[in-house]
């Protein structure tokens, strides 16, 4: 799912998805099954969860700048540095699905009523390289292609708890 853009509509329905995917795959296990990694180098279900809640965090808060300043310059923040700043790591996962849960509606509720405009509001990038001019819609086109595949690994991720 890389490569082409999605449609806003594509965007929204692989954002409203992921939250329920993911309540539906770990209902059945327990906090220690969730935690328990596969492999030794493999993430946990929780592992994974803490890291879509860090890209959440990360580009959820680029578009909710972007859509609360014009023209914004943003300094890019990796979610894998951003987590180490959170607990995510630590929390128990019903708790931190629940905050997911909490957050994405928060994020569809901002996006869904965005007219064609909005969509396109940008904000230049520094601090990744070259500077970069990005767009509300390609950070929740970024979110929507990102988080199929954690999705599943967390299948796999309990699948080998």
């Amino acid at each position: 799912m890389t490569g082409r853009a999605l449609s806003i509509e594509v965007v929204l329905t692989l954002l409203a998805e992921t939250q329920p995917r993911i309540a539906a795959l770990t209902a059945d296990f327990d906090e220690a099954q969730l935690s328990t990694r596969p492999a030794q180098n493999a993430w946990s279900a929780n592992d994974v969860l803490a890291h879509l809640r860090a890209c959440a965090d990360v580009w959820g808060g680029c578009i909710a700048r972007i859509l609360d300043e014009d023209k914004p310059t943003i300094r890019a923040v990796n979610p894998r540095s951003w987590i180490k700043k959170t607990d995510y790591l630590d929390l128990p996962f019903q708790p931190s699905l629940r905050a997911f849960t909490a957050q994405r509606a928060e994020l569809l509720a901002v996006l869904q009523p965005l007219s064609a405009q909005d969509w396109s509001r940008a904000a230049t990038v520094i601090g990744g390289g070259r500077p970069l001019e990005l767009t509300v819609t390609s950070y929740a086109q970024r979110l929507a292609r990102h988080e199929p595949q954690h999705v599943k690994q967390i299948a796999r991720a309990v699948k080998g708890a």
